[in-house]
């Protein structure tokens, strides 16, 4: 849409060349009069040259020229001066009050719960964050697209209707003052352009001819021959279709196919073929016969000229000159609506807003949106003119719905889409039903769209339908709500009549839906296709609040409910009086008689849909609640009433619920199992299965009791099983029979008891939702998005369950997962009612359990009585009469005297349940009337009849006495303490009914008695308690003694109890040294002469595979630690630095101080047998060859696997390797003490390098080190000089472990590198120390992090895994070419002692020192290679070896940190002049003079050694895991804790430092002097110094997940303002969140793909590529759901760490509440990535759901 800034330039740009020109023509076009055909003139001259190159056009250029040639001019005239000056005075006056910015797709809305008056109003982000609804309670959601935003619309908000943007006063929001008035000349001039740039706009957008043009815009010119083919947008074919059959019928590329399609999307329409008309024709049926199959139509392809095609372009660019113009001034919006409005006089054509909107369905999207965009931005921002609008929407809306019904386009992009942006209008949907009779109209559109659904009665039947179809019907069926959604507070005889008139109307729907898809049951045979029967129960759904809103509506107004109620009764009769033809059946029961029309449910058709009886029901309810049902008579005569005919339907349709539930109707499938489903579910319940039990009630409060009975047993078809003839021996049909009579019992329960309906009785809609929750939560706590989906929703989308929750729940938070629950309150259990009619049987069942259990807790009895129910309002008042009329009591007595005889077949347990709640709710009736009046006033005699004694000799016993003896049934233990409650009532209620006769007293009486029924019952309790307590204090006992008992044992074998302890624990031995006595004195310390003993216990492990045991030994076959390899960034310092995707040319002998990407190994602990694992990865293999077609969670080319213990993800195994024990004989190591010093030592490596490089040379001339002179003198003498301290022959592995050792080198290699394995490639030892070296840090970082100790925390996966790890790093060097080993070594001493001149040789500022040293102190024993012995070096070789190496490597690393990060001049002052800070001022003094003075001097020391204190921290951590694993030397105990004082203490001790570490300098002078002089004076450090260039500083920073916002709408609004950088189209993206770097990505879309090695990659994960190597972490932001991905095929979905106020996520923001971020969720996944754990959750996540299988990955 082009606003100024796309107009601005391009004046601009014109302007340079013919300005004078352009006045020239503005004046010209001033001077004369007919505008039109100036202006038309001027188009059909320019517009064909402008747009003439469609294939490929120039758009800037287009745009150019537009404004050059034919706007600037326009505007010029319109305004009189220059245009831009002109609008930004217009702009600067003052805008509009309302905001009306239009939405599009994926767009952020907000909805305020509070204030807005229907869901429908909303605002934009902007309007939102300044309005006072943020602090309320607000739901956000997801724009479909084509709404706008409500701000300033007062009637859309019961306050706030303002944001701070838009109220009167505020900056740039002054009211429309007199300034920006338009002048009359202005307005004038509008007056004369608009008609003519409208005409030609409407002209053009519905032109038909394909090779004309109107008249007026042809010029005498010559026609030329040329014509676009152009193809049109459609929902049907899929865009792969669309591409390829371009692809075949032009022979054009792919690339060209997949951008046609693309604009094709996106416009609606493209030309993909220009040319003659002839070679065009022949393009278009190509494409129409390749895009046709059987499925499927044609594409929509036309031939158009292009002359047509450039005026239709055009029409559409001053559609959006117009939009723009628009919003800067009211008098243009209205002039422009004048003028569409304004009908020709005299002619029966439409308006020019009305032609557009008729002939909406055949534009093409791209037209469509800028119309829509125009009618947003005019009429809808003018109430005035938006009244007129929807008058002419409303005089067209048949044509229009059933042009967009058979339209293929989205709603969006149907005009029909604007109707909720009128009929919401409080005020405008009353002006629409009032003066247009609007609901009339939209009910007669639904009957003109539906009748193709209509069978030969006239009933709906919704076979065979089409659910595109039915979908579209939806919108009409919207609308209607729209209108209905807010009620009249005031009414007017013609409001009145206009809606009578549309309910009326209304009913006809319902008529052709009452007892519409009957069903039979069907005997004999199962029914071979099951009907469809979703839409009939889905437009039952969208039909649900439109019914309640009907019935609010009706109640509004009492003598509107009176008329309706009379209209839908004779609607009901209609329906019901087809069948009367059959005669009368009688039926005799207990000396009553009942006569009706015979009919079976079993046999006869039978229909779950009865809307018509159902909203009677609603509206009878309705007039009882008002009180005015005393005035029924006036309307309705109660010969007319006939109440058995009303109950008869919804009775069948009860009776059709227990045959179902009785397994009668088996043989109809499924499709009636849906429908008794839905039928009693909470989406459909309040206006189906609610009102079928409301209208049983109507028939109880109006029938004679008897005769209603009945009837319902007759129903029921139970007629037998209560009089006494003996039933067959057939069991299938005795458990049908008993289910029945299960079911009737609790339709009964319901009938009497359930009256929790305002106007049934007399309670609220808040007592309603309160017993609602209580009988939910009564089953377990639940979250509450549970509760929200089990409550019914409103019109409003609301189920007011935030008003009420609190009364009775208190909420519960989460943890780090799940959600937080609501808990019910101890005081509301007393209303539980177990025969609670919403309750499902699983629901039923677990409600009673939990009440039970609870109350066994508590030590109570296990009544589960009925609360007292409220009272029935006057109109239902005789409902209760059922309860002791005689053929109630018949039924009864039968059931309990069957139980007492123990005809076990004839009852069940649930039976007698529901009998005691019948009897108790009869009871408890009596008691309440009782209490109420004095007792010859109560004509309830419920007790009365229950003891009374049968007539007969059949039922000669009362209900009292079958109750005692029930007590004495086995089977019926449980129900014990019910049957001893209701007899306490029976009791109770006499009691009442004597004292009362006794004395006229009043209800206190019933009172006293109640007490005296309380007393016994507290000392039951009392006697229960006692009971309880005894028992508790007895176990108590008995626990006192085995545990005295257990410590005795335990005294007394107290070194066999040991002993298991420790035989337990071998494997954490190392880990818990802590616990070993401290009597045992050793030394603490890992390196040097002094250093403690190996801690070498014998490991015993078992196979996870074949449960074997075996030691681990070096001779023995190889055991293995299951292991997964990946490349990692999680430490990087630098996220922009460009990571090598393939390894091929990489040397990963030195590790960069940025740590850009390393390679790390985890595993998750467990222990196979090599061969073990060969078998079960071969197996594995052979079982994925065999199942080709199932797609695996792991790649099994790439060594991939699932452990199979605990299934995560592996790729290779970690051999085990013993740790050698090495002891150190203390007196050779003092006399090696004398002699060996470091100087000394440096000398003989240095000629034991020369030597070897002399030695190798001789065969070839390589490229060898040159040495310094130093010592070279004799050097055939000092070779093996070496060995001379010490030697050892080295560990002999077998083969099985040499195996696994090659085999999992070469996956580091493999995976690494990214890279083909090679087994004898020389970077695989590089690799290994690599990993080793990585790995450990990422373990320190992590420990770091979680404030965890350094040793003795590590979990027992990280802890076997890294032991193992080491000590194959350590014995790999075994398997490679010692030559190759030394070569490394070589390169790597070289960054420590520059006097080795090798080549490539890194600056000490670019290498990491924690790299070189574990590469360094493990290839090291390569120098003692012998060609004729192999060799290693001895315990006290080692321990020297180490200690020089790990020092030298600490001094340069001291170098490093003094350097690059003890630069910065101190910002406090401190005076600290301890030895540490003089001997760091000396060193920086050597420093300085070495660098020329290029290192000032001037830094404190006491700054300087806390910079190196701190920056030399990790690494030292580091080392200290890296000697403990490698040595197994026990750790000091101070390393056991946290602290950072005797941390730095202990871990100098541990690595033989001492705690000044200056004072290495000073011990090692003069070797290290001139080692400090060459690192000082390198090129790099001296650049770095100089301030050139930047080195990393110490201690690095601990990475962790980017910074989140507190609240989940500041990125919203963050997503909102993203823009595509690679697209220019404004149409919203899937924007997503890298939480490891917080680049923002254009997911899912083909603009941002890119090709990586030859494959099409999604932002997300060619970014994942460099950002994470491969693994990465992202939020979704429109959807607040986690993306996990890893490669190119797997990813899943994770929660999203924000949750709402209720402790849950909202994924899809479905529920739109507001959304804030959980730190401990983030923590979570923070922790998720520094453990390495993605892939192994996406594994785990994929395992789960397959679901996800299907979803491509890789374009993400």
């Amino acid at each position: 849409m082009a606003d100024r800034g796309d107009g601005g330039p391009g004046a601009g740009a014109a302007g340079g060349r013919v300005p004078v020109q352009l006045q020239d023509r503005a004046v010209w076009c001033d001077e004369r009069f007919n505008f039109q055909a100036t202006f038309l003139q001027c188009l059909a001259k320019h517009v064909p040259n402008i747009y003439s190159a469609e294939m490929d056009p120039l758009l800037e250029k287009q745009e150019e020229m537009v404004q050059a040639v034919i706007l600037y001019p326009l505007e010029c005239y319109l305004f009189g001066e220059d245009p831009d000056i002109f609008l930004e005075k217009l702009q600067q006056s003052g805008t509009s009050q309302l905001c009306g910015k239009v939405f599009k797709g994926g767009e952020t809305t907000y909805s305020c719960r509070d204030c807005a008056v229907d869901p429908t109003c909303v605002l934009c982000m902007d309007c939102f964050q300044n309005s006072i609804h943020k602090n309320h309670r607000y739901k956000m959601h997801s724009s479909t697209g084509g709404g706008f935003c409500d701000c300033g619309d007062t009637e859309a908000w019961k306050a706030g209707p303002l944001c701070t943007k838009h109220e009167p006063g505020a900056s740039g929001s002054a009211k429309e003052n007199s300034e920006c008035q338009l002048n009359e000349e202005i307005m004038e001039h509008s007056r004369r352009v608009f008609p003519s740039v409208i005409k030609y706009m409407v002209d053009m957008l519905i032109w038909e001819e394909e090779k004309e043009l109107p008249p007026e815009l042809t010029i005498s010119r010559e026609k030329v021959d040329s014509y676009y083919c152009v193809l049109f947008n459609d929902e049907h074919h899929s865009y792969d279709h669309v591409i390829y059959s371009l692809q075949r019928a032009l022979g054009c590329e792919l690339g060209e196919a997949q951008l046609h399609t693309t604009a094709i999307d996106k416009e609606g329409r493209r030309a993909v073929k220009a040319g003659h008309y002839a070679s065009c024709q022949e393009a278009k049926e190509e494409i129409k016969r390749h895009s046709e199959n059987v499925s499927q139509r044609p594409l929509h392809v036309e031939v158009l000229h292009a002359d047509v095609m450039a005026h239709q372009k055009f029409a559409l660019r001053l559609g959006s000159w117009l939009n723009k113009l628009m919003s800067y001034s009211s008098d243009f919006r209205q002039i422009f609506c004048q003028i569409c409005l304004k009908e020709e006089a005299g002619s029966e054509k439409p308006c020019f807003i009305s032609k557009l909107m008729l002939w909406d369905a055949k534009l093409h999207k791209g037209a469509r949106k800028v119309l829509h965009e125009l009618i947003f931005s005019s009429f809808f921002m003018e109430m005035e003119y938006k009244k007129l609008f929807a008058v002419e929407f409303v005089k067209y809306y048949k044509a229009l719905q059933k042009e967009y019904i058979s339209d293929d386009h989205d709603r969006v992009l149907s005009v029909t889409a604007l109707s909720v942006q009128m009929f919401t209008v409080p005020t405008l949907a009353r002006h629409l039903i009032e003066e247009q009779n609007v609901i009339t109209t939209i009910t007669e559109t639904l009957l003109e769209v539906l009748p193709e659904y209509l069978d030969k009665n006239d009933k709906f039947n919704f076979q065979g339908y089409s659910q595109d179809k039915l979908n579209r019907v939806y919108a009409v069926i919207y609308d209607l709500r729209y209108v209905l959604v807010s009620k009249p507070t005031l009414w007017t005889d013609r409001l009145r009549e206009r809606f009578l008139e549309g309910f009326v109307s209304f009913l006809r729907i319902l008529t052709c839906m009452q007892g519409m898809e009957e069903i039979k049951r069907q005997i004999g045979q199962h029914i071979e296709v099951d009907p469809d029967w979703e839409a009939a129960i889905a437009i039952q759904m969208q039909l649900k609040n439109i019914l309640l809103m009907f019935q609010e509506w009706c109640a509004c107004d009492e003598e509107l409910l009176l008329k309706a109620y009379s209209e839908c009764h004779k609607a009901v009769m209609r329906c019901s009086t087809n069948g009367r033809s059959r005669e009368k059946t009688v039926f005799h029961l207990c000396g009553h008689t009942l006569e009706s029309r015979p009919y079976r449910v079993s046999a006869d058709p039978v229909s779950i849909h009865l809307p018509l009886s159902r909203t009677l029901a609603g509206l009878h309810v309705r007039l009882s609640k008002t009180g005015i049902i005393s005035r029924l008579h006036e309307f309705v005569s109660p010969e007319e009433f006939q109440v058995e005919l009303l109950v008869e339907y919804p009775l069948r349709c009860l009776v059709l619920v227990a045959q179902v539930a009785a397994e009668m109707w088996r043989r109809n499938g499924l499709s009636l199992i849906s429908q008794v489903f839905y039928y009693q579910d909470v989406k459909c319940r309040e206006e189906m299965y609610d009102k079928d039990i409301i209208m049983l009630q109507i028939g109880a409060s109006l029938m004679d009791p008897n005769q209603f009975l009945l009837l319902i047993l007759q129903r029921y078809e139970l007629a037998d099983a209560f009089k006494k003839i003996k039933p067959t021996k057939d069991q299938d049909l005795i458990k049908q029979c008993n289910v029945l009579i299960e079911e009737m019992l609790q339709i009964l329960i319901y009938v009497v008891g359930e009256r929790y309906v305002p106007g049934v009785s007399n309670v609220t809609k808040e007592d309603v939702i309160m017993r609602e929750i209580i009988h939910l939560l009564c089953i377990e706590p639940m979250a509450h998005s549970a509760i929200t989906k089990s409550l019914p929703e409103n019109e409003n989308n609301e189920t007011g369950l935030e008003n009420v929750i609190d009364k009775v729940a208190t909420f519960k938070k989460p943890g780090v997962s799940g959600h937080g629950v609501y808990e019910l309150k101890d005081e509301c259990l007393k209303e539980f009612n177990m025969f609670f009619y919403h309750y499902t049987k699983t629901q039923h069942s677990k409600a009673e359990h939990t009440q039970k259990k609870r109350r066994k807790q508590e030590n109570r009895d296990e009544a589960l009585p009925p609360p007292p129910p409220p009272d029935f309002s006057p109109a239902f008042s005789n409902v209760v009469r059922i309860l002791n009329c005689d053929v109630m009591m018949h039924i009864l007595r039968t059931i309990l005297q069957r139980a007492v005889e123990l005809e076990t077949h004839l009852w069940t347990e649930a039976m007698i349940q529901m009998v005691l709640h019948l009897l108790s709710l009869g009871l408890l009736e009596e008691k309440q009337q009782l209490q109420k009046s004095p007792e010859e006033e109560v004509t309830f005699d419920f007790y009365h009849k229950a003891t009374r004694m049968g007539s007969s000799a059949l039922n000669a016993v009362n209900v009292l006495m079958l109750l005692e003896k029930l007590k004495r049934v086995p089977q019926l233990e449980a129900q014990k303490d019910t049957i001893n409650w209701i007899l306490q009532m029976f009791d109770t209620v006499k009691r009442l009914r004597e004292k009362s006769s006794l004395t006229t007293v009043t209800a206190t009486s019933g009172s006293e008695a109640t007490k005296g029924d309380e007393s016994t019952q507290d000392k039951e309790k009392a006697e229960r308690k006692r009971k309880a307590e005894a028992a508790r204090l007895h176990r108590q006992k008995i626990m006192a003694q085995m545990s005295a008992l257990q410590r005795n044992f335990i005294e007394t074998h107290k070194l066999l109890y040991e002993n298991t302890q420790e035989a337990q624990g071998k494997e954490d031995a190392i880990m818990e040294e802590e616990s070993m006595s401290s009597a045992i004195d050793y030394s603490k310390i890992a390196l040097g002469p002094k250093r403690g003993p190996s801690v070498a216990e014998k490991e015993v492990l078992t196979c996870i595979l074949c449960q074997e045991e075996q030691e681990v030994k070096l001779e023995s076959a190889a055991m293995v630690l299951s292991a997964c390899v990946q490349k990692s960034t999680a430490l990087t310092q630098n996220r922009s630095r460009i990571l090598e995707l393939s390894g091929d040319t990489l040397d990963p002998l030195f590790m960069h101080p940025d740590l850009p990407c390393g390679t790390h190994t985890g595993s998750c602990g467990h222990v196979m047998h090599a061969a073990c694992w060969q078998k079960y990865f071969e197996a594995m293999q052979l079982n994925f060859r065999q199942r080709l077609h199932v797609e695996q969670i792991f790649d099994l080319e790439n060594g991939e696997y699932l452990c199979p213990l605990c299934k995560s993800l592996c790729n290779t195994v970690i051999p085990i390797v013993p740790l050698q024990a090495q002891k150190i004989n203390s007196e050779d190591a003092e006399a090696v003490a004398q002699i060996l010093s470091l100087a000394r030592w440096l000398e003989i490596i240095i000629v034991r390098i020369s030597g070897y490089s002399v030695k190798n040379a001789k065969g070839e001339k390589q490229n060898l080190p040159a040495f310094a002179n130093k010592g070279m003198g004799n050097s055939a003498l000092e070779f093996h000089s070496i060995l001379s301290f010490g030697v050892q022959s080295s560990a002999k592995y077998s083969s099985s472990i040499k195996e696994m050792l090659i085999l999992f080198a070469t996956t580091i290699y493999r995976v690494g590198l990214k890279v083909a394995p090679n087994e004898a490639d020389y970077r695989i030892p590089m690799m290994t120390w690599s990993t080793c070296a990585f790995t450990i840090q990422c373990i320190e970082n992590l420990l770091e992090t979680e404030g965890k100790p350094l040793f003795g925390s590590l979990q027992n996966r990280q802890h076997s895994g890294l032991k193992a790890l080491v000590q194959f790093a350590a014995a790999q060097r075994t398997t490679s070419p010692q030559v190759l080993i030394q070569k490394h070594l070589i390169r790597l001493l070289g960054v420590l002692l520059p006097n080795f001149k090798v080549e490539d040789t890194p600056s000490l500022l670019e290498v990491d020192m924690f790299h070189i040293l574990v590469g360094v102190v493990l290839s090291f024993p390569s120098l003692y290679w012998e060609d004729a012995v192999d060799l290693q070096p001895s315990s006290i070789s080692s321990a020297y070896n180490h200690l020089y190496l790990f020092h030298l490597t600490t001094l340069a690393h001291i170098t490093q940190i003094v350097v690059s990060s003890a630069t910065e001049s101190p910002t406090a002052q401190s005076s600290d002049n301890s030895e540490e800070a003089r001997s760091a001022q000396s060193f920086c003094r050597e420093v300085c003079q070495y660098t020329s003075g290029c290192f000032s001097q001037d830094i404190p020391g006491w700054l300087v050694w806390d910079c190196v204190r701190k920056g030399i921290m990790p690494y030292l951590r580091c080392a200290a895991i890296f000697f403990h694993y490698l040595l197994g030397v026990s750790p000091p105990e101070e390393l056991l804790q946290v602290s950072e004082e005797g941390q730095f203490k202990a871990l100098c001790s541990y690595l033989s430092l001492p705690t000044n570490l200056f004072l290495l300098f000073q011990e090692y002078w003069d070797t290290v002097n001139p080692l400090l002089q060459r690192w000082c004076a390198d090129p790099v450090v001296l650049s770095c110094l100089k301030g050139k260039s930047i080195a990393i500083r110490y201690p690095r920073k601990r990475n962790s997940l980017i910074e989140l916002p507190e609240d989940y709408s500041c990125l919203l609004n963050q997503a909102s303002q993203f823009r595509c950088p690679r697209s220019s189209d404004d149409e919203q993206k899937h924007p997503v969140l890298c939480l490891f770097c917080g680049a923002m990505l254009c997911s899912q879309n083909t603009c941002c793909q890119e090709l990586v090695n030859g494959e099409e990659l999604g932002a997300c994960t060619s970014h994942a590529l460099q950002c994470g190597a491969g693994v990465c972490m992202f939020l979704k932001i429109r959807e607040c759901r986690v993306v996990l991905i890893e490669g190119k095929t797997r990813g899943c979905l994770y929660p999203a760490p924000y949750l709402d106020e209720y402790g849950e996520t909202d994924p899809g923001l479905k529920r739109g509440n507001p959304l804030h971020l959980c730190r401990e969720r983030y923590r979570k996944l923070h922790l998720l990535w520094q453990q390495h754990c993605i892939i192994e959750e996406i594994a785990r996540s994929q395992e789960t759901n397959q679901i996800f299988f299907g979803f491509n990955w890789q374009l993400l």
